[in-house]
């Protein structure tokens, strides 16, 4: 199933596509076929909350849909399918990007940097902003730091997780039991203050916690659709020129080895959303290419859509 959450007539709720540019509003579509609204069907969290045995009253929803309960997708507007995260954290998990973003860096910096030994032990990760969630057709704001636009903007194109489940030291072979589904997830960065702050050796800080810096969307398709471990074509384009992409199948650690390893001595709980890192190609850092505003990004990922977002400079306050 393709899950959302939107907005209609100022109020929020969570649907699923049907088809034909349709989705069913969960919540209607339960108050007109059973008379009750139902705590699970308010927000997306809750539902996930549900478990299984609300995801198989959706899917029932779904297959035979109560007409008055359906809206168009042009009545409507799509936001981030989990607006407020529980937790988020971003790992950086393919090679390829890893190796032409140290090339570049390099480049930029007049000395040689190398993938360390523990990026091929261990996935390496921090700890995203999840106040700062938007979904797809939200504009990004460019963000300001001491008074001054930054320079070197840049999106990334990632996959993640949301996690259905809460358990704490997940073995691999049960970790993709954890997760309810998949979505795209736009890590917008800051290049030139990322730069700077990381090297007070801590992880990245302002470089990508502004607000709109986080994207999450268009969907979260339930994991029984896509599997682990997954294989998905991914590509970017920014207005309209395809600018590069690759496979989730290239991850080095899969979501499962990530989960295992997150949660070793420490919970994690249903509703967080784990990102994948960036594909190979899928950043302008590694093509010495950086945005502009005004300019459109487009993140495409088979099986789940696309996430499509304008990045604006608006006027400096004096």
């Amino acid at each position: 199933m393709r899950l959302v959450t939107f907005e209609k007539s100022g109020s929020s709720h969570i649907g699923v596509h049907v088809g034909d540019g349709l989705i069913l509003d969960i919540q209607r579509a339960c108050r007109l076929r059973n008379g009750l609204d139902r705590h699970e069907f308010t927000t997306m969290l809750e539902l996930i909350g549900g478990g299984g045995n609300a995801l198989d009253e959706v899917r029932s929803l779904s297959e035979a849909p109560v007409e008055e309960a359906l809206v168009s997708q042009d009545d409507l507007r799509l936001l981030a399918p989990l607006p407020l995260p529980v937790q988020m954290r971003d790992c950086l998990v393919f090679e390829q990007h890893l190796t032409n973003s140290f090339e570049r860096m390099s480049k930029m910096m007049g000395r040689k940097l190398e993938i360390p030994p523990v990026w091929y032990d261990q996935p390496i990760y921090y700890k995203s902003n999840r106040m700062s969630v938007i979904g797809t057709g939200k504009d990004v704001r460019w963000p300001v730091f001491s008074g001054e636009y930054s320079t070197m903007m840049d999106f990334e194109l990632e996959l993640a997780v949301v996690l259905g489940k809460t358990g704490k030291d997940i073995g691999v072979e049960n970790a993709g039991k954890h997760i309810f589904g998949y979505t795209i997830f736009n890590d917008m960065t800051a290049r030139d203050i990322q730069a700077k702050e990381m090297s007070g050796q801590l992880g990245p800080a302002k470089g990508k916690d502004f607000d709109t810096g986080n994207i999450l969307g268009p969907c979260i398709v339930t994991a029984d659709e896509i599997g682990e471990p997954v294989a998905l074509e991914m590509s970017v384009s920014v207005n309209g020129e395809r600018w590069g992409g690759g496979n989730s199948s290239a991850m080095h650690h899969s979501f499962s080895e990530i989960i295992s390893f997150i949660s070793q001595s420490e919970t994690l709980y249903a509703g967080e959303v784990i990102g994948s890192g960036t594909v190979g190609t899928g950043c302008g850092l590694e093509l010495g290419r950086f945005l502009s505003s005004g300019d459109e990004i487009e993140l495409s990922v088979e099986r789940i859509g696309k996430l499509t977002n304008r990045i604006i400079k608006t006027e400096l306050s004096v």
